[in-house]
Formats: C-alpha cells, structure tokens, sequence
C-alpha cells in the first residue's frame, strides 16, 4: 500500500501547483460563503448561483470551507486535498475489489489471487489518465469526494455483511450515503448497487436481501430525501440541468451515446483527452445510430444477465447506474460531454481488464499490470503539465476541439490576463463566431476593448452582452464606468442599479453605484452602498475610500478617520487614501503622523498635486524651508499661475539661504 501510495503520488506531484481555473473562481475565490470557516450554516447553505459547482452540494462546500482555514487560498492545499480524497478511495477500492474476490460465487476462481488482484485494480484505477480531471481540476472534488463516500458505503456493507453482528458497519454504511448524497447527485444509485451486490455476492436472491437486512435498506433509501431537498433548494442547480435546461431528452440522449462509447474508448486508449468537450448535442439518430446500436446491445445483455447471471448482471447494472444521472436522459445543459464523469464508472472496465488478463496469463497477467499501471502513471503525469497554466490547458483544449466556443473564450481570458490583447482578442472573435449569443465573449470583448482605448466600442460590447443576458452584471457596472467617464451620468447610474439589483453581493458594483451616488450628492445613499460593499469584501480598498468621503460630506469625520485608515491597511500604495487620512490628521492637529501621510502620498505618485502640496506647505508651515523648496519648484513648474504657489516659494528659498 505504501508503494501504491508513492507511485500515486509520483504521477500527481506535478499537479499540486496548478492554477485555480474556469470553475474553480465562482465555486472556491468567488464564493462568499467560504469566508468564514466556522460559520457553519453558511457554509451549508451558500448563497450562490445554482450553476456552480458547490450548489446543492454542501459537503463540497464544507471541505473547500476546511481547505481554506488550514492554507487560505494558497493552490497546493486544494492540490492536495483532492489527491488524499483520491488515495482514499483508491484504497477502499482495493478492499472492496478484494473481498468482493474472496466472496463464495466467485472465490473458487478468484480467490486465491484475491490480493493482487485487488492490487492491480486499485492500481489501474487510481492512476489511469481518465482520471486527471476529477483530481487535478479542484472543482471536481465533488465527483472524487462523492466516490470516496460511495466506496465506504459498499465497503461498509461487505463488512457488515460478513461480520457476526455487523450493526455498527451498517451504521457507517448508512451515513457514508447520506454524507453521499450531500456530496453529489450521482451518489443515487447507491442504495441499488448495495442491494445488488447483496443479492449477487452475499444473499443469492433479493428475497433473502431484503429479509435479512430490510432496516439497513430503509435506511439507505431514507437518504434520498436529503437528496431530493438538496435538488430542490437548488432549483435544479440553477436551471442548468433538467428537462428546462434548454436541451431536450432526446438529443441529450443521442449526445450520450456519443458521450459513453467514447468513454470507454479512453478507457484503452486515453488520447485525446479534453478538458471541456463545450455544450454541443448530435444532429440526429443518423448521427450515432452504431454507438447506439452497441449500448442497447450491452443494456439487453445486461438485463438479461440480472436474472440469469447475477455477478455479471452486478457489473453491468452498475456501470449504468453510475453513468445515469449524468449521462442517460435528464441534459446538464453546462457540459453534455465530461471525463470526470468516469470516475467512479471507470472501476468496471478496469476489474474487466484485470480479469480478463489473469484468466488469459494466470500469475503472468501480475507484471502485465503492474506495466499498464506504470504506463497509465506516466500518461498522467504527462498529462498533469497541460494543468500548468490556464493558458496552457485551454490551448489544449482548442487544438482538441477547435469548435467550441467556451474554449475560445477562455482562452481570450488567459491570453488577456498575460497582457496578450492582440491573441485574446482573436480568440474571442473566434467565440462570438461560433456562439453569438453567449453573452460572456461579448462582456470580455469589452474589457479587452476599455484596455484598447476603444471606449465607444467596449461599450457596443457591454451593451451586446446584456442583450443576450439582462441580467448580467459585470456588463451593467462596466458600462456603467464608461458611461459615467463620458459624462453620461444618469445613464450609467440605471446601470449601476441595475448591476446591483442583480446581483445584490457585487462588492465592486455597490461601490461604483455609491461613489456615483456621492457625485450626485446622495453621500447617505452612497454610505449605505459602500458600506454594504465593504461588509460583502473587506479587503476592497476603494469601498473602504468612497465610504469615507461620504462620511466626510455628511460631516462625520471620525467615521471617515477609520474608512481612510482601513483603506490604506488593506491597499497601502493607495496615494489618494493616504492624501485624504493626512487631511483628517492635520485637521485633528496630528502634525507628524499628517506629515508622514502626505510624503508616502507624493512617494506613491510623484505627480499627484494635492499631497505634494499640502506637504510643502506644511513643511514651510515647520519651519523647515529647505524640505518644503524642491516641492515648491515642482509645483511651480506645473502650476506656473499660482500666486500662493510663487509667494510660497520666495519665502521657501529666502528662509533657506
């Protein structure tokens, strides 16, 4: 086990430094509810779209919750945290694989390789390439986790099964699928596959199941009703999955049958393997008529197997109900196509492979394995590079699938992030090409655009993206900045309000819409704003500023005191913060910590008036005429018509001689 644990290890020590991408943002850095890791309700019960990854899946939450207490947002806590869920699961698989061995209906074949061959299917298992996306991609924790809970479940049950009184593993079965169930919607099928497995390997019939063991079975399907709340309070994960998802039943199916032939196909030969496979469906039947021909062939042979041939019927019944959630009829409308969904489905073309190899090789299918799971290692190590950067994986993912336009657009937003607004901006031509109607392209094309200069037409952009989505917000507050920079100021203050109507925990729109609100000379307005967006992000600088220049123009200045202090603390190169607390010192008569304001002001921007000004007065004022002389020149080369300005500076020089 130690040396399945290093060999683990070695494939995914690569991986621990990747970037938080594409999904990780909303679900791990956006997510407000991870603020707090002892605010446990919270946690539970994030208020956040129902699109993201976390939604209706509060253990998701909870761990992410427990990564953040122990390494903050440093990457490799997550990094690691999803490769010990995975190690985890990889050793109650090799425990489930062997015992299942050792089982009367087919130890006689079976049993005594039971260890190794356990060994070799945990092995394939965990470091076979398929597998990258729901260990490396952070997000994906929910399906690894999930897995994890869903191995306990069955293992639990196989040492309740053989024990003399095994109420306390039928205990820790229980709650393993109820932690399940909390974790991931494809946790389903559970109670099924248990009952199958009880009838195939331990009982001999569901008759004899279901009379042993009927309490243990209420039990587990007492644990849907956490599902079917979770599924509920999340509004079918914000409309993204369901028959209202915008894709039918129909199509969707076709789609998957595409989808799971082509799973199995990475099983034995894991190239290409594509992050995100985007949201396209098949035209038609005429399209996937052979896969489909194939799965109601391998469905047929199952059922049939069920009944006559129980173990084998196990297998394939189980391959299905892990797949179905996902991949059966009800759309996930935001990936029709994803790898991780073999996560935990990939145990069964892997036990078929051990399997067949030993009966065809006997105790020489040992090293054949021990090959293939060398190989699948170095396959995975390879392909945890790809993860590097988000540039590096979404160019990936283009050469791989050149007509999906989220990839597109992602890749925009990398090249955008190296400063490459040439590269980006072709990329999201590209996305706007193939998916006009996607209002994300049409928003980053703007920012692209307002980096550019172009400002009408970055605002063409914004208004393109809410359009097609009116309720986009980051649209409505960045048009909303243009607006209000071209003088348009009732225009851009509807679409502040709009941003923060929307979408009510926009820290960065509470603020634009209060410092619109103080410039209208709304400062109890543009407090309540600010405030607000303070409270929602602490660490925002600029909320902190405008909140004190409100309590400033509603004649509050000890309440300005602290914004302007908290501002400077949490963005200490802030020159106009550092401008305004000198202000507030001096007028409290605080000279010298004024004075020091003022200097880190001016040393922050050295062409910023203000500061330098009120420095060199007050160094004149100090009596120290030769500090104040060289500001005084300064300012008098920028503002050569101020008379205050020129009769400061004769005193400056007279007193300095």
């Amino acid at each position: 086990m130690v040396c399945l644990g290093a060999v683990a290890l070695a494939a995914y020590h690569n991986s621990f430094q990747g970037p938080f991408i594409f999904d990780d943002v909303p679900a791990i850095l956006d997510n407000l509810s991870l603020r707090n890791p002892w605010s446990i309700r919270e946690i539970l019960q994030p208020a956040i779209d129902g699109g993201a990854t976390v939604s209706g899946r509060p253990l998701v939450n909870l761990s992410f919750a427990l990564n953040g207490a122990v390494s903050g947002r440093a990457v490799w806590g997550y990094h690691a945290g999803n490769f010990l869920i995975h190690m985890l699961a990889g050793l109650l698989l090799f425990e489930v694989a062997r015992r299942t061995f050792l089982q009367s209906p087919v130890a006689g074949r079976y049993g005594a390789a039971a260890w190794p061959l356990g060994l070799a299917v945990a092995a394939l298992w965990l470091l076979h390439p398929l597998q990258t996306e729901s260990v490396t991609y952070i997000v994906q924790r929910a399906e690894s986790l999930m897995g994890l809970w869903y191995l306990l479940t069955l293992y639990a049950f196989i040492r309740g099964a053989a024990a003399e009184n095994g109420v306390r593993w039928f205990m820790v079965s229980g709650v393993a699928c109820l932690l399940g169930m909390a974790t991931k919607e494809v946790m389903v099928s559970a109670p099924l596959v248990v009952l199958l497995y009880d009838r195939a390997f331990v009982a001999g019939t569901f008759r004899a199941a279901w009379h042993r063991r009927r309490p243990y079975y209420l039990g587990l399907a007492s644990t849907w009703l956490l599902l079917v709340f979770l599924l509920v309070s999340s509004q079918g994960r914000g409309g993204t999955a369901g028959f209202g998802a915008g894709i039918t039943g129909w199509d969707y199916a076709l789609t998957q049958c595409r989808a799971i032939v082509q799973y199995l196909g990475l099983v034995f030969w894991p190239s290409p393997l594509v992050f995100d496979y985007g949201t396209a469906t098949v035209g038609g039947l005429a399209e996937v008529w052979p896969q489909a021909l194939l799965l109601l062939g391998l469905t047929g042979v199952t059922v049939w197997a069920l009944w006559r041939r129980p173990v084998w019927g196990f297998v394939g019944v189980s391959f299905f109900a892990l797949l179905a959630p996902s991949s059966s009829v009800v759309p996930v409308a935001t990936q029709t196509m994803a790898e991780h969904r073999m996560y935990l489905p990939l145990v069964i073309p892997v036990v078929l492979i051990v399997l067949g190899l030993h009966r065809l090789a006997g105790r020489w299918s040992y090293p054949v394995c021990g090959a293939l799971a060398f190989g699948c290692g170095w396959l995975t190590m390879e392909r945890n590079e790809d993860y590097r950067t988000a540039e590096r994986l979404w160019s990936d993912t283009v050469a791989k699938n050149p007509t999906n336009g989220r990839a597109h657009h992602n890749l925009g937003l990398a090249e955008l992030a190296r400063g490459n607004l040439a590269a980006a901006a072709r990329h999201l031509g590209e996305a706007i090409a193939l998916a006009p109607e996607s209002p994300e392209p049409h928003y980053s094309l703007g920012l692209i655009l307002t980096r550019q200069g172009h400002l009408p037409e970055a605002m063409a952009s914004y208004e393109q993206a809410i359009v097609y989505d009116p309720r986009h917000a980051a649209a409505h507050n960045n048009l909303a900045n243009l607006l209000f920079t071209a003088g348009r100021i009732a225009e851009a203050g509807q679409h502040y309000g709009e941003a923060v109507r929307v979408q009510p925990d926009f820290a960065a729109a509470r603020n634009s819409y209060g410092n619109w609100l103080l410039e209208t000379g709304r400062a109890a307005e543009a407090l309540a704003q600010c405030e607000e967006a303070v409270r929602l992000k602490p660490a925002l600088a600029e909320a902190h500023f405008n909140a004190g220049n409100a309590c400033l123009a509603l004649g509050r200045p000890g309440e300005a005191l602290v914004h302007f202090e908290s501002a400077v603390r949490v963005q200490p190169d802030f020159a106009a913060a550092h401008n305004n607390l000198g202000n507030l010192l001096l007028e409290r008569d605080e000279v010298a910590p004024a004075l020091a304001q003022f200097v880190e002001a001016v040393r922050l921007e050295a062409d910023y008036v203000e500061p330098r000004r009120s420095l060199a007065f007050l160094l004149l004022h100090l009596g120290r005429p030769a500090e104040a002389q060289p500001h005084l020149e300064r300012l008098a080369r920028v503002l050569p018509a101020d008379p205050e300005i020129a009769q400061a500076l004769a005193r400056a020089r007279a007193g300095a001689r």
